[in-house]
């Protein structure tokens, strides 16, 4: 009898400690791009193993990630309505490619030359989410939440032959995604529409000549196999989109998952522009080292600076443009310009060409 009451009063006392028991959310989190492609990759290295440490320090909440990378729920054309209308609960929306829904986020993509610093231009973006209403409405709209932000290391050309001035570009048809085409008006050549995930087989199929890209994306892509003449240009890196969830799912979450999912995006963006910057210059090397033996080999070379200032001198106002047309929708396109210059000058850079000054 003693015993029996024994148990009973110890399973009395397990009830609470059981009513407190872990609860496990279920979350799929998904990209067009795999995970070669370091953000992305690092969307499951950071993003999602540090809301993992940090839930797991309290212990009532863990997150089951359903993970559908690399375009198996969707491709890049469709990464944030795939988000919007909760296809994936967490993606990555490629803003490059969604000009007309989200055009203040474009800023970078019609200011070439301005800065060659990611982290830099990721603390600017952020900064300008938090005091610009315009700009965070512009993805909120979306059904969407902004958690992480992304960007790229440096764009250069990748091309079928040797670019050593400015007028070898005339006529070529160069693969660039989206908006970034803009970045080849005034040199003679002809923009293809594509991204990482359609560029190497356009060149391959004579679709384009070669790319504008950037070398944390062309390495894990391969695309030097089918253009291997890198001529460094230095244009700069472009603010790409973001980490974001559906606005449905997130309100579904309790507060400490939401506060800790916040503070993993936050981590990630710093922790990924750092990445951009160091990586850059290793995958250069990587580049030329990894198709050294192939035929014909990959060869690197400099625009030489005139024909570099030539380009930034040939652009038509990209910036100007851009505003005037983000004022016509009823945006602060100026004022957005301008604070994003700022900002950048602020963390020490110096553009090559001031886009917020009228020339």
């Amino acid at each position: 009898m003693r015993i029996l009451f024994g148990l009973l009063a110890a399973g009395a006392i397990a009830l609470p400690l059981a009513a407190h028991a872990q609860e496990t959310i279920k979350l799929t989190v998904a990209s067009s791009h795999p995970t070669t492609i370091p953000w992305v990759g690092m969307i499951k290295s950071h993003f999602m193993a540090e809301t993992d440490r940090i839930l797991a320090e309290k212990g009532n909440y863990k997150i089951e990630w359903q993970e559908a990378f690399g375009g198996t729920l969707y491709k890049a054309n469709a990464t944030l309505t795939s988000v919007e209308q909760g296809v994936t609960d967490v993606g990555w929306v490629f803003s490059f490619l969604e000009g007309a829904k989200l055009p203040l986020s474009q800023v970078s993509t019609y200011t070439p030359f301005t800065t060659s610093n990611p982290p830099a231009q990721l603390a600017t973006m952020a900064e300008l989410l938090d005091a610009v209403p315009e700009f965070r409405k512009e993805w909120e709209q979306y059904n969407l939440v902004v958690l992480g932000l992304t960007g790229t290391d440096g764009y250069d050309l990748y091309t079928k032959t040797p670019i050593t001035k400015l007028d070898d570009l005339n006529g070529m048809k160069i693969s660039a995604p989206g908006v970034l085409g803009t970045w080849l008006r005034g040199t003679g050549a002809n923009a293809v529409d594509g991204s990482l995930t359609s560029f190497y087989t356009d060149i391959q199929t004579g679709v384009s000549d070669g790319v504008l890209s950037l070398a944390l994306g062309v390495l894990p892509a391969k695309l030097y196999e089918v253009a291997p003449y890198l001529t460094r240009v230095r244009m700069g890196v472009a603010f790409s989109g973001a980490v974001a969830i559906n606005r449905d799912s997130w309100d579904g979450l309790p507060a400490e998952v939401q506060e800790a999912m916040t503070a993993a995006g936050a981590f990630y963006t710093e922790a990924h522009g750092k990445d951009l910057l160091e990586r850059h210059e290793m995958a250069i090397a990587k580049i030329v080292e990894t198709g050294a033996s192939q035929t014909p080999p990959v060869v690197l070379s400099e625009l030489p600076a005139e024909e570099r200032q030539r380009w930034v001198d040939a652009l038509p106002d990209l910036a100007g443009e851009w505003a005037a047309a983000a004022e016509a929708k009823g945006l602060p396109g100026k004022a957005f310009l301008s604070a994003y210059m700022d900002g950048l000058r602020k963390r020490g850079e110096t553009p090559a060409r001031a886009w917020d000054k009228a020339e």
